[in-house]
Formats: C-alpha cells, sequence, structure tokens
C-alpha cells in the first residue's frame, strides 16, 4: 500500500501532468475569449458583407425534412477562425521563445563502441 501511494505520488507530480492541467485550466478560461473575438467582431463582418450574422439561414428542405447546411458552414467557418488565430498565437509565442538551442547529444553508439574498441586494442581499458 506505501508503495502504491508512492506511485501516485511520483505520478501526480509529473511535471507533464501538471502541465497538462494548467494547460486545460488556461485553455477553459481562453476559450470565452476567442469566442467573443469570432462571435463579436468576425461574424459580425461577414453579416455586414452578406447581410446576415451567420449562414444558419441557408437549408435545403427534402420532402418533410430540412437539411440545415448553414448550420455546418456557420460551424466550419468558426473554427477555421479559431484554428488560425491560435495558429497565429502559437506562432508568436515561438518567436517570443527564440530558436532551440541544439543540446550536445554526446557520442552515438557506434562512436561509443569505437572508442570501446580502440581503447581494448590499444590495452588501455
Amino acid at each position: 500500500m506505501k508503495n502504491m501511494l508512492a506511485e501516485f505520488k511520483d505520478f501526480i507530480n509529473k511535471g507533464s501532468l501538471v502541465d497538462l492541467a494548467i494547460a486545460f485550466i488556461m485553455a477553459l478560461f481562453f476559450a470565452p475569449i476567442i469566442t467573443a473575438i469570432v462571435d463579436g467582431v468576425i461574424m459580425n463582418l461577414i453579416a455586414a458583407l452578406f447581410g446576415k450574422p451567420n449562414f444558419d439561414s441557408i437549408h435545403i428542405d427534402v420532402g418533410d425534412a430540412e437539411l440545415l447546411i448553414g448550420t455546418v458552414i456557420t460551424a466550419i467557418v468558426q473554427f477555421l477562425i479559431v484554428a488560425f488565430v491560435c495558429f497565429l498565437i502559437v506562432k508568436q509565442v515561438n518567436k517570443m521563445q527564440g530558436p532551440e538551442e541544439e543540446e550536445d547529444a554526446g557520442p552515438t553508439e557506434v562512436e561509443l563502441l569505437t572508442q570501446i574498441r580502440d581503447s581494448l586494442r590499444s590495452g588501455t581499458a
């Protein structure tokens, strides 16, 4: 039981889990900002251009049924807008962080084996 608690503590304290939790919380509170931009600005621009606030009024009547094609188009447009805004944000964050420094990976496995072989041959092992 004690071992299981230690494992659970290690699991909870892993950086990736904490990073994921923080990312989830940030996304949860960032969503209203994106919604406000999409609904309050961009969809209003679409309304100014096309005369309607969204494409929901586009539909096809098939007998007694109605296919809401405009609702799908509106959802696709909103998704593309959100994806583009996220792309711009990630691009700016990456630019602010600067280029990643390459870490010295050290010798490869083949290089290590070659060094061992040469050391054994010369008798300095």
